[in-house]
């Protein structure tokens, strides 16, 4: 069993990061493995819309780090998504990972396992960022055991939202409660 968080801000210590994390933090002190990754220096380019992916059984995009990322994904049970909302909606890095998850779509390489998304915002726009990441969730028939949604601009801020901050250990408890823990 593994819980594997991915933080989609260019910020690599950004406010998405720290809840990511934050969730994280409280899994693994129950003895769940956990894994964390920065999309943060990673390249992952767009779709291309070339369907080549339904012969192949995978996107056919070799030169950037989505396949090192998506063979995390596919080998984890359980996913942390998380996203700063720009303009309304998930980054450009983090849409770009969906979107070539489509490729995985068609043998169902994704479904069956859990999910939490997270969102962070300065103001507003959360909602529909969270909206995209359960889509993402939904479409690749993921269990969905919930999300928060955090407020903050600058590095940091997010730690001064106490509602985020206080639901990072209730949904870690959910987490292991599907898991147990490795001292059971």
């Amino acid at each position: 069993m593994k819980v594997l968080g991915i933080s989609g801000s260019m910020r690599r210590e950004g406010n998405t990061a720290i809840l990511v994390q934050e969730i994280l933090r409280h899994v693994a002190q129950k003895g769940v493995p956990t894994e964390f990754i920065s999309l943060s220096g990673k390249e992952i380019k767009p779709c291309i819309g070339c369907e080549k992916c339904k012969e192949e059984k995978c996107c056919v995009i070799k030169n950037d780090d989505w396949h090192e990322i998506i063979e995390k994904m596919v080998n984890a049970d359980l996913l942390i998504i998380g996203s700063p909302t720009y303009y309304f909606d998930v980054c450009g890095q983090v849409k770009n990972l969906i979107d070539r998850t489509y490729s995985l779509w068609h043998d169902r390489k994704l479904a069956g396992k859990k999910a939490v998304a997270i969102a962070v915002c300065a103001d507003k726009g959360g909602t529909r960022t969270l909206e995209t990441l359960e889509a993402f969730l939904s479409t690749h028939e993921y269990g969905y055991i919930g999300h928060i949604i955090g407020r903050g601009f600058y590095p940091g801020d997010v730690r001064e939202d106490s509602i985020a901050m206080g639901s990072a250990e209730p949904i870690a408890d959910k987490i292991v409660s599907y898991f147990g823990t490795l001292d059971d």
